[in-house]
């Protein structure tokens, strides 16, 4: 079954997407983030954006098979063909289609949107009611 881990109170939902990716790809997992065009451009600028000791590769989900299938980090739209089914980390609104075909799930909720909170609540709730064990992780108590 998919292990499930909320992090919440996100000081900021792309850069502390990309700390986790860092964390994550270091330890030898293959993603796929989940988001909506507006969300993955701006994950995808700040990955470009780190610093060269720091670069995290990735592609979007139109990359060319070839690219897709080395890329440790795919950044798409939604789970329909993609190539990892590792850990899928999402930063979108719904729960995401598919989830279960992953073996970890990471939502990413911020901390100052009330409408991003309540979105998070209704898929924690759907995925409690589902069976599934959640991990949640208060990035606020790390402050």
């Amino acid at each position: 079954m998919t292990e499930v881990a909320f992090h919440f109170n996100a000081p900021d939902k792309v850069a502390y997407a990309c700390r986790l990716l860092r964390k994550a790809l270091g330890g030898g997992a293959r993603l796929v983030v989940l988001g909506d065009d507006e969300t993955l451009g701006l994950l995808d600028r700040a990955l470009w954006n780190m610093a060269p000791h720091e670069f995290i590769a990735h592609c979007r989900q139109e990359a060319p098979d070839f690219v897709l299938d080395a890329s440790p980090i795919v950044l798409a739209p939604s789970t329909e063909s993609v190539p990892h089914q590792q850990v899928l980390l999402n930063l979108g609104d719904a729960v995401p289609a598919g989830f279960g075909r992953f073996e970890r799930l990471i939502e990413v909720v911020g901390r100052d949107d009330a409408e991003d909170r309540q979105r998070a609540r209704a898929r924690w709730k759907h995925y409690a009611d589902r069976g599934y064990a959640i991990t949640r992780h208060d990035l606020a108590l790390r402050a």
